[in-house]
């Protein structure tokens, strides 16, 4: 009698009122295997593993491990029953420690006391796993970096000692070091016959580490084989249903005279001040490793940090960035790395998250015109191809590229001058993020400036002009892109120490 899968899901669907979200899926997983899960925002993705946590259940289907039927009655139970799930957006209680958060739910006890002694012990064996001993039980979870709490949620789901290990998007806040790591331990984890389903738009990081792939489009399985016998241009054309001529679509623009200087710009979680230039049509892309400082310049330049020195000059004007507001009247637009706490109100509509930092065109006597709001959010929606039934809708039941598409038609809505971009394209998929290189180009084209954060290092090369890199709270360099390498650039992050450029003769 053959083996029985460790996973088996058959003919899963599940509907939101009339919008069927998974039709018929049928999936398998066997031990010691990981096989990625790919499709565009929206695809059925998520709704599929908080189908398999227990968060959900589906409306037809069956669901087995290991050949036994498998129902669970919560996320609680699932867990108990060898399924841990890595959520794309971090699912942390922030005010309770790392300790805390990584225990809940599973924490050892005696006499039906918590025996914290097990408990630190376990957490220290997790951690040293994943090459994070630093990382103190103690801390509360708002104090660390959203690279360290993506550390923190995977060491919860490793503390569990799952069968079967879901990681949805594990590396999007993570550096090339972290994600080299993380592929060390997944291997090791398949190696002890741990299944992990794997979900990542960085194709990349599918090819090198999964070993089968699964493609769903419109809540249905269009396309499953092994992944050395496919290539990132199959993969893509099977999720959106067509050929993507261009990963990185550049349009023509021509940086321009100094839009923005910052003179010793430097916060409290900062390490050392920052001086820079930022020219109208200019794209200029941060990389480091997360803590490196990146997400601390920006939210110190935007106002979010306390400042403890330095000015900022936008067009002529000189100001401190005391307060966002003052940034916001300075031309200054700030979209957070962080969109679920930061970047939108997800408890609100779209019309709301749109316009709340430009509200002045919809008021007239003190009371908000609700239907020129809405017109005008209605118009933002289609200009930036969100897809969402009205302007009334809340903006958490969108994915996670069309949230991300909000948050920047709020920028524009703002009419922001230096776009301050931090993580822009992460969590979200392939198509999504080619039309948010496109909208870069187009606000450099129109004249405007971009700043952008990120350790996807492909889309710095691709998209900068100019390529900034922060190392331990420095910024150490700062040149064309076209003089970057990969390589170079993971030389400068981990050193700090400038190299010699790698003239090409034209863009990688």
């Amino acid at each position: 009698m053959p083996e029985q899968p460790l996973l088996s899901l058959t003919g899963i669907s599940k509907s939101f009122g009339p919008n069927l979200v998974l039709d018929a899926v049928d999936f398998e997983l066997e031990a010691g295997e990981v096989q990625a899960i790919l499709g565009e925002n929206g695809a059925g993705k998520s709704t599929l593993i908080k189908i398999l946590s227990g968060a959900y259940k589906p409306d037809r289907g069956r669901m087995f491990i290991s050949g036994v039927e498998y129902r669970p009655t919560g996320p609680l139970d699932g867990r108990r029953q060898g399924i841990a799930v890595i959520y794309q957006e971090l699912n942390l209680a922030p005010h309770l420690t790392v300790e805390e958060n990584i225990m809940l739910g599973q924490e050892e006890s005696r006499l039906g006391l918590v025996d914290r002694k097990k408990n630190l012990e376990r957490i220290k064996k997790v951690l040293e796993f994943l090459c994070h001993p630093e990382i103190s039980p103690d801390i509360p979870v708002r104090k660390l970096s959203v690279g360290a709490r993506q550390v923190v949620e995977i060491a919860r789901a490793l503390a569990s000692q799952a069968r079967i290990l879901v990681m949805d998007e594990p590396t999007s806040s993570l550096s090339q070091e972290d994600t080299r790591r993380l592929f060390e331990i997944i291997r090791k984890l398949r190696a002890e016959g741990v299944g992990i389903i794997y979900i990542s738009h960085f194709l990349e990081e599918v090819l090198e580490i999964a070993d089968r792939f699964t493609v769903l489009r419109d809540g249905k399985v269009v396309g499953r084989g092994l992944i050395k016998e496919t290539s990132v241009e199959e993969l893509i054309q099977l999720m959106i249903g067509r050929r993507i001529s261009e990963l990185f679509p550049r349009l023509p623009h021509q940086p321009g005279e100094v839009i923005l200087s910052c003179s010793g710009i430097k916060s409290a979680r900062m390490g050392r001040p920052v001086d820079l230039e930022l020219r109208r049509g200019e794209i200029l892309g941060v990389a480091g490793l997360v803590g490196a400082g990146r997400t601390e310049f920006l939210r110190a330049l935007f106002g979010l940090d306390r400042l403890e020195a330095g000015l900022v000059v936008v067009s002529g004007r000189k100001f401190r960035p005391s307060f966002t507001a003052v940034s916001i009247g300075s031309g200054l637009g700030m979209l957070s790395e962080d969109r679920q706490l930061e970047g939108l109100a997800v408890r609100m509509n779209l019309a709301d998250n749109l316009t709340l930092s430009r509200l002045k065109p919809y008021l007239r006597a003190g009371f908000l015109n609700a239907r020129k709001q809405k017109a005008a959010a209605s118009s933002w929606i289609e200009r930036i191809n969100i897809k969402a039934r009205s302007p009334e809708q809340k903006v958490w039941t969108l994915s996670g590229g069309n949230q991300q598409k909000v948050a920047l038609a709020r920028l524009l809505h703002q009419e922001a001058e230096v776009f301050l971009l931090d993580e822009p394209t992460r969590g979200i998929d392939v198509m999504s993020k080619a039309q948010i290189y496109e909208l870069m180009g187009r606000l450099a084209a129109d004249n405007k400036a971009v700043i952008f954060v990120s350790s996807y290092l492909p889309e710095l090369l691709g998209v900068a002009d100019r390529i900034a890199v922060f190392h331990r709270g420095q910024l150490v360099e700062v040149r064309p892109a076209a003089s970057w390498t990969e390589a170079s650039l993971m030389r400068a992050a981990i050193t700090g120490r400038e190299s010699d450029p790698v003239i090409t003769g034209e863009r990688p």
